[in-house]
């Protein structure tokens, strides 16, 4: 991309582009190296994941990573992004299973992660995570690898209301045995996703439906399922069998190609998401879902806001939500304002801005206000360091220079 005038750092030198210039990567797709003592891969950042699955596959390894988007993203993408699979309880989220990267930059070539973890200052790996192409491309990526799972198990539990269900799985993300899927409806999502009688049970009233999938050997597939079911039973759960679980497992990815169909009859769908510690999980569940009701009602129909939590860790969850609205007049403005009033009430109950969509444009602002001035300095000095020309993402990550 050419400048028509030149930035005066790196991190503003979004102002006035005339063109830019997109780098394909997908021809670098290969599996570069398996070590099967150490259980790592090395990969190449154009392999999309299904090429991952099926490449390692072949040797008895899994990556484990599974996001909505696990179809069509890419190694590169998961790094640069700083990915989380659905899976992610049992594996990790992407970040936790690199161990190493090569990052080609405008000033030089980072090689990162002599080891699996080090001592050795600041851990620079952390930084090329999530940086969203911002500071150099990623030219190969070394992860963690698993043998593939002898057996699967996929199941639905009801609980009698968001707050019930959210409490029972921090009992067992918290204390154990933990599932390697954890994921937990709100009442609107259960009745609109999940309706039916293998997901209502035996009540009257949907409540919130919880989904649990279980990998490993038969055994402890087996076990894992007894023991979890026996603390969620205890937590006022209701197990409703195999059917949900394997439901949701069937349609993992289908969720994204509904949004033509949806769009095509005059319904505008988006999403956002966010994360909290587990003290603070009703609170912001409350601020964001009454905000973009709110936000959203003056279209005319009233809108539909369905949320689930996707990922759960010791300390905390994220809630994931879901928007269904009449697109009004404009449907673009109709949702910048919906999504700034969001943003703003997520970052006043002590969210994060995202979880794991990211930053990009529409998040850097609220970025900046969540990391403070001081973090905004540290992060634009190291892309002045890295990008002095502003050549990478412009305008992506890094928030501008004041008056830029």
């Amino acid at each position: 991309a050419s400048p028509t005038t030149p930035a005066s750092s790196g991190a503003g030198a979004s102002a006035g582009l005339r063109g830019f210039v997109a780098l394909d990567l997908r021809r670098m797709d290969g599996l570069v190296a398996l070590d099967e003592v150490s259980r790592t891969a090395v990969l190449q950042p154009g392999m999309r994941g299904p090429a991952v699955e099926a490449r390692l596959g072949e040797r008895g390894y899994t990556l484990g990573h599974f996001p909505q988007s696990h179809e069509w993203a890419s190694v590169g993408g998961f790094a640069a992004a700083r990915s989380s699979g659905q899976a992610s309880a049992g594996y990790g989220r992407f970040d936790d299973m690199v161990v190493g990267l090569t990052v080609a930059t405008p000033e030089g070539t980072l090689d990162l992660g002599r080891a699996p973890k080090s001592a050795a200052g600041p851990d620079l790996r952390q930084l090329v995570l999530g940086s969203e192409g911002a500071l150099g491309v990623i030219t190969s990526v070394t992860v963690r690898i698993h043998p593939v799972p002898e057996a699967a198990a996929y199941e639905g539990w009801r609980f009698a209301s968001f707050d019930a269900g959210a409490a029972a799985l921090r009992r067992i993300v918290q204390d154990g045995p933990l599932p390697a899927v954890v994921r937990l409806s709100d009442e609107a999502e259960t009745m609109i996703g999940s309706a039916g009688p293998e997901a209502i049970g035996s009540s009257s009233d949907a409540g919130c439906l919880a989904v649990l999938g279980f990998e490993g050997t038969s055994r402890e597939v087996a076990d894992r399922r007894a023991r979890v079911a026996d603390v969620l039973t205890r937590a006022g759960g209701e197990p409703l069998g195999t059917g949900p679980g394997e439901k949701w497992a069937h349609g993992r990815f289908g969720a994204p190609y509904l949004r033509d169909a949806l769009l095509d009859v005059g319904a505008f769908v988006e999403t956002l998401e966010t994360a909290t510690f587990w003290s603070d999980v009703p609170a912001l569940y409350e601020a964001v879902r009454t905000t973009l009701i709110g936000a959203l009602a003056g279209a005319g129909t009233p809108p539909l806001v369905m949320c689930h939590i996707s990922h759960v860790y010791p300390s905390g969850a994220s809630l994931y939500f879901t928007v269904v609205s009449a697109q009004g007049d404009d449907p673009v403005a109709h949702w910048a304002k919906a999504k700034h009033a969001a943003c703003d009430a997520i970052l006043g109950a002590g969210g994060t801005i995202s979880h794991h969509h990211g930053v990009g444009a529409d998040h850097r602002d609220w970025y900046a206000r969540e990391i403070g001035p001081l973090g905004v300095a540290a992060l634009r000095a190291v892309k002045d360091r890295l990008d002095p020309s502003g050549i990478l993402n412009p305008g992506v990550l890094v928030p501008p220079v004041a008056g830029e």
